[in-house]
């Protein structure tokens, strides 16, 4: 669903261990976490692939700083732009127009005008939509 490998799957699966709290969820919190989700949540593109692919050509800025890592993960407050150079991309544009179907989530705040989104903070369980049983991912992975 994230488009990982499963090498980096198992890595956020270990950094999710660490953490306090429920395994499942961390995973899950960390995995929408990453900037390429980010960018597909706000609406600057269609897909998580053409997010990837988005981040990785550098049209991205985080907090003001080109960003082209697709696994960066945004902390509260973290503010996620277009840069002036990629606002003319068409895909982008075409994509902000369809985020009105979609839709936002709660923890992310669009400004569509600016091509800016800010995280608000993280999301929760409650949050998180997809049809998806972490806790059989925590038993596949713990062994």
């Amino acid at each position: 669903m994230y488009g990982l490998s499963e090498k980096q799957f198992h890595l956020f699966f270990e950094r999710a261990e660490r953490q306090k709290g429920i395994t499942g969820t961390n995973l899950l919190v960390l995995l929408e976490r990453r900037l390429d989700n980010v960018v597909y949540r706000l609406g600057f593109s269609n897909s998580r692939a053409q997010a990837r692919q988005f981040v990785r050509h550098r049209h991205f800025l985080v907090n003001g700083k080109r960003v082209n890592i697709p696994s960066f993960l945004v902390k509260i407050g973290d503010t996620v732009e277009v840069r002036e150079k990629s606002k003319k991309v068409q895909a982008l544009q075409e994509s902000l127009e369809a985020v009105v179907r979609r839709g936002v989530p709660q923890w992310l705040d669009l400004e569509k005008d600016g091509m800016k989104g800010t995280v608000k903070g993280f999301p929760l369980r409650e949050d998180l939509t997809m049809p998806m049983q972490e806790q059989l991912i925590v038993e596949l992975y713990s062994k």
